[in-house]
């Protein structure tokens, strides 16, 4: 049988490994800033403990090994919780956990970018400190921080294929799995690392058109 007869019966496959890739990809990313946002600004204005919590947490997560976190809460936390979840949860979760970790000290670096005078002016016209950070600093930090965080696509698109030592069916296992039953290896592994190159430089292509699209012209991502 050929490598392209191959590759044409089994691109089917293939392609629910993307959809399974694309979508650990997405809710990391999702799940980084839900997490990451709140602790940035937690690390920025928050109370000594809260600083000192967040700085353990992503102390913890960088710490570790993505692999290490993976077989940690496949096989320990979440059966320890009696929670019953699937790979593709846990590879997820992990993810996005330590994607969040990361993505925090984007933020962070991001707000603290915005000038103090920013705070104190929105304080001098009646804003509570939650008002000011919500409507005064996040949205100039947000965008100050997306070049810096869309940098985190590439670097959890490339970390999920290790959610393949799990099991989670996506496209490095697939790709294994027909391997083992063609036994045709380069050509199928090239064929892989093709795809993840495509979906690393779709994913870019979109993330800096959304970041031309927001940025504000003279301060932090370009000039006017």
């Amino acid at each position: 049988m050929g490598f392209l007869t191959i590759i044409i019966e089994w691109f089917p496959y293939l392609i629910q490994g993307i959809f399974a890739t694309l979508g650990l990809v997405a809710s990391a990313l999702f799940l980084g800033v839900v997490l990451g946002l709140p602790m940035a600004v937690g690390q920025v204005y928050g109370k000594r403990l809260v600083r000192f919590l967040i700085a353990i947490y992503v102390w913890f997560f960088r710490g570790l090994p993505i692999l290490v976190l993976l077989f940690l809460f496949y096989f320990g936390i979440f059966p320890g919780l009696g929670m019953d979840v699937s790979a593709f949860f846990v590879g997820a979760t992990v993810l996005g956990l330590r994607g969040a970790a990361y993505q925090s000290q984007i933020f962070r670096g991001a707000i603290q970018s915005v000038s103090e005078g920013q705070m104190i002016a929105a304080r001098s016209v009646g804003m509570t400190k939650l008002q000011s950070i919500r409507n005064v600093i996040l949205p100039q930090a947000v965008r100050v921080a997306l070049p810096g965080w869309s940098n985190e696509y590439p670097n959890i698109l490339t970390d999920s294929s290790i959610c393949y030592a799990i099991g989670v069916m996506e496209l490095m296992t697939r790709t294994s799995q027909i391997v083992s039953q063609t036994y045709v290896t380069m050509p199928i592994y090239l064929v892989c690392a093709g795809i993840f190159i495509l979906l690393n430089y779709g994913g870019m292509r979109a993330l800096h058109m959304i970041e031309m699209k927001i940025k504000i012209p003279g301060f932090g991502t370009g000039a006017a």
